[in-house]
């Protein structure tokens, strides 16, 4: 089983309990058809705009077991509050270049 640390949106937090990540992750749903349930083994939040501690969160659940890093769909398609983040994309690419090619990155959760 694919082991994955998510990063959400920390504006969505008061809001948004990661319900339905949790959910799609057990059962192997929204980006995780291809890969089936995956284990969360770590569930934390970019830290504030613009995103400040993502590299090390994202870099801390990778040293904890992490296989992937999944972006919520909280960042990169604004659920539930409508409005992605946008930094996302540099938040993103400073993720990967930290964590190395051989983690994959999901941009999305359901």
């Amino acid at each position: 089983m694919l082991k994955v640390g998510m990063i959400r949106c920390q504006q969505t937090e008061s809001m948004c309990p990661g319900t339905s990540d949790f959910k799609v992750a057990s059962k192997g749903l929204g980006a995780f058809e291809e890969t089936g349930p995956v284990e969360i083994i770590g569930f934390n939040s970019c830290g504030g705009c613009p995103g400040k501690n993502a590299v090390p969160r994202a870099k801390e659940m990778v040293r904890r077991g992490a296989e992937s890093i999944v972006f919520v769909s909280c960042m990169g398609r604004g659920t539930p509050i409508g409005y992605a983040c946008p930094h996302f994309e540099s938040i993103k690419e400073a993720v990967t270049r930290a964590v190395g090619p051989e983690i994959r990155i999901f941009d999305y959760s359901h």
